[in-house]
């Protein structure tokens, strides 16, 4: 009798229930992976937009409430960067968009990240 060369339909049909259980497990870190990834890169964009505030300080009688002034682009994919200022302070913010909306850590939603002159930093917990 020939010995026939290839795979069954059960064999076929047990690879792909393995792969649709691996990728069923995987997706959601990946995406919780790839969220606390983008928002490392905001809180490091509004450390660089409190750096460049104060030089913008240095050489202007107030700090910008502009956030082009400190930052480009203002906008990427994931998120908007913002700058308000109040009397002798300023709030610089990053607002998430697109998928990074459902950002969160524990129960608490990552959006916006807010970074003041004094150091303080809205959601603490998102911050870590």
């Amino acid at each position: 009798m020939p010995k026939h060369l290839g795979f069954t339909l059960i064999e076929l049909l047990i690879t792909v229930a393995v792969l649709a259980i691996i990728t069923a497990v995987a997706y959601p870190s990946y995406s919780a992976y790839m969220q606390k990834s983008r928002r490392i890169e905001a809180i490091q964009s509004l450390y660089k937009m409190q750096l460049a505030q104060e030089d913008w300080r240095i050489s202007h009688p107030t700090y910008s409430s502009s956030a082009a002034d400190l930052i480009s682009p203002v906008s990427t994919d994931h998120y908007t960067f913002g700058a308000s200022v109040s009397g002798s302070g300023y709030t610089l913010s990053a607002t998430a968009k697109g998928s990074q909306l459902n950002d969160k850590e524990g129960a608490t939603a990552c959006s916006p990240l807010t970074l003041t002159r004094g150091g303080s930093k809205a959601p603490a917990s998102c911050w870590q």
